[in-house]
């Protein structure tokens, strides 16, 4: 099997404390400065031009997190729903202007959409056309811009669920992410496929990747090696997938990167 390259999730201040091993081996970046309201209005051109002199010189791949809290894809409210959709459109300008070609957004599914999808009639059609008119402008532009749309699941149990709507608008400006903490927590707390089980399901879809580990628990958010995530097979799936996704790191203690890249690289699965 053969170790792949493997990047970090940080925000523009701590690229400086992880230049070296970012920049000379050009490894992919995910920027996560752009989730707010603050940093998308006031702050925003502040933003940007720190973002862009942090990363003068790197040669990787970059992405950003959009923004997510308290706007569902889904929102019922169709008073809202505009609101929110203009606030993925102000992220994906920072995406283009930065020269990110990924923005990462949350999934709306759940355990209880899971169990309750055959409870409700027309549950499902009604959710994906709340989900169409929030993000339709936003997969349309980021058809201009060339970014792609990269849904990460949350508390998704099936991953085909996520690749179904993914595939709903026919777009290759929209794909499918996976956050290994967030599929491995699924699995131990509603019965979940295993990790590499979604990767497998997510094929040529798979754009990116964010590699945490946990105790099953909580969101932890640790340096892999820490929890109980079984690396080797989530790797030997990552391996065979032809789409190339984004790998990062995404740790809430930045300074654990060093730790648990050298915990995959030890196992020979990342360089």
């Amino acid at each position: 099997m053969t170790p792949l390259k493997i990047g970090a999730c940080l925000k523009t201040p701590e690229i400086a404390d992880h230049r070296d091993w970012l920049f000379d081996a050009a490894r992919d970046v995910e920027l996560q400065d752009f989730m707010t309201l603050t940093a998308l209005s006031t702050e925003f051109e502040d933003r940007i031009a720190t973002a862009k002199a942090a990363l003068d010189g790197h040669q990787g791949r970059i992405g950003i997190h959009g923004p997510f809290e308290g706007l569902d894809i889904d929102n019922k409210d169709a008073e809202l729903r505009p609101i929110i959709t203009a606030r993925f459109l102000k992220a994906l300008e920072a995406a283009d202007r930065l020269g990110a070609r990924q923005m990462v957004m949350h999934s709306p599914f759940t355990a209880w959409y899971q169990n309750n999808i055959f409870s409700f009639p027309g549950y499902a059609e009604k959710k994906l056309a709340r989900i169409h008119d929030v993000l339709g402008p936003v997969v349309n532009a980021a058809e201009d811009k060339g970014i792609t749309l990269v849904i990460e699941n949350i508390q998704d149990v099936r991953p085909e669920t996520r690749r179904d709507l993914v595939d709903s608008f026919g777009s290759s400006a929209i794909a499918l992410s996976i956050d290994t903490g967030h599929a491995q927590l699924a699995r131990r707390m509603a019965g979940a496929p295993p990790i590499s089980d979604f990767v497998v399901d997510a094929g040529a879809q798979l754009a990116h990747v964010h590699l945490q580990d946990v105790d099953g628990h909580a969101d932890r958010h640790w340096a892999p090696g820490e929890g109980d995530i079984e690396w080797t097979a989530v790797f030997r799936a990552l391996a065979v997938c032809e789409s190339n996704p984004h790998l990062v790191l995404e740790l809430r203690n930045k300074a654990d990167i060093p730790k648990g890249f050298g915990a995959l690289r030890d196992l020979g699965l990342a360089v």
